[in-house]
């Protein structure tokens, strides 16, 4: 197991990484997701030996790994460039890290056809990377990174130069690779829906911290925060007061005073955050929002619909740029917990 314990690290005299702990098991793929400048990549930096903590160790089935060097750590490194060698077969750059560690010749040749098996790449070895695709290459340093048996692998936003259907297709595979690999993997993304289909738990990083951990699924129906929620764009944000009820409390809002779904304690007229969920919105003639259509999107098999009161909807049909419609709630606000000061709400992105 690899566990990262009360990691600091500061840029340019300012906090970049604080207190950051987690672990990670073999066979598990943990997303580190976060806007840019969060700290992502110092952190796998550090992990891969390339960069020292300020405050904090590093640890691989319990022993300190924190200041032992890249090549004695046993792990291996995806970029987003591929970082191939292109004066290099497809074999040669798979084997280089076999011939550094001292395989033999004919260990290498078994290996290497292996790991190209494994990627989806037999028949391969002979090609120059330099007249391979972008999926190919990834494939090819994917497969590198493989070759040596690496007890930790990994992924620094590796599919962020692919166009999006090769993406899903990689994701797809790539996946099923890390699985039957029983690799402890660490893979960096900032985006949400990449995070989703690759990772088995997701670490959100903001303000030098991890701010929500869990599956994907406790992630997106429970963010925890009203920052997260944003940041995941899971529904409209809803910032207004607190009302207490004799059976459940309600949002008072500029947009009306909607049902809560609060698990948390609050004084009446204190402002906390809400997300309005797109399956929770639909159009009728009776109900309490009423806006103005300013756009509409087509988002495979339904429509995404922004409104001049800054809110969005998914909705089965397409109304007219211009069109009022009114729609109504058919589940209760999800409270996020208090807000601060000044925030605001905002449409699904």
């Amino acid at each position: 197991m690899l566990e990262i314990r009360d990691i600091h690290k500061t840029y340019a005299g300012q906090p970049l990484l604080e207190g950051i702990s987690f672990a990670v098991s073999r066979g598990e793929t943990a997303c580190l997701l976060g806007p840019s400048g969060s700290g992502k990549t110092t952190l796998l930096r550090i992990v891969a030996g390339l960069e020292e903590p300020e405050a904090g160790r590093v640890l691989w089935d319990g022993e300190n790994i924190t200041h032992l060097p890249p090549h004695r750590r046993q792990m291996g490194v995806v970029f987003q460039d591929y970082a191939l060698f292109p004066h290099l077969t497809v074999a040669e750059n798979v084997a280089f890290g076999l011939r550094m560690q001292g395989w033999s010749p004919h260990e290498q040749r078994r290996r290497v056809r292996e790991v190209l098996a494994q990627v989806r790449l037999t028949g391969f070895e002979g090609r120059r990377v330099t007249d391979l695709s972008g999926g190919e290459q990834q494939r090819v340093a994917l497969a590198r990174a493989l070759a040596p048996r690496p007890r930790v692998l990994m992924l620094d936003e590796p599919l962020g130069a692919l166009d999006r259907a090769l993406r899903e297709t990689l994701l797809e595979e790539l996946r099923e690779i890390l699985h039957s690999s029983d690799v402890a993997a660490i893979y960096i993304t900032h985006d949400q829906e990449e995070a989703a289909a690759i990772a088995d738990r997701v670490l959100i990083l903001h303000g030098g911290k991890i701010v929500r951990q869990g599956t994907p699924h406790e992630v997106w129906t429970d963010p925890g925060s009203l920052w997260v929620a944003q940041f995941l764009g899971v529904g409209n944000i809803l910032v207004g007061k607190w009302r207490p009820s004799a059976n459940s409390p309600f949002l008072e809002t500029e947009l009306g005073t909607f049902p809560l779904s609060c698990p948390h304690s609050h004084q009446d007229g204190e402002l906390v955050g809400a997300v309005l969920r797109p399956s929770a919105v639909e159009e009728s003639p009776a109900g309490p929002i009423r806006s103005r259509v300013t756009d509409v999107l087509f988002q495979r098999e339904r429509f995404k619909v922004c409104l001049e009161n800054s809110l969005c909807a998914f909705l089965p049909r397409p109304p007219r740029v211009g069109e009022v419609i009114t729609l109504r709630l058919t589940a209760p606000l999800q409270c996020l917990g208090p807000a601060p000061a000044g925030s605001k709400g905002g449409g699904i992105r």
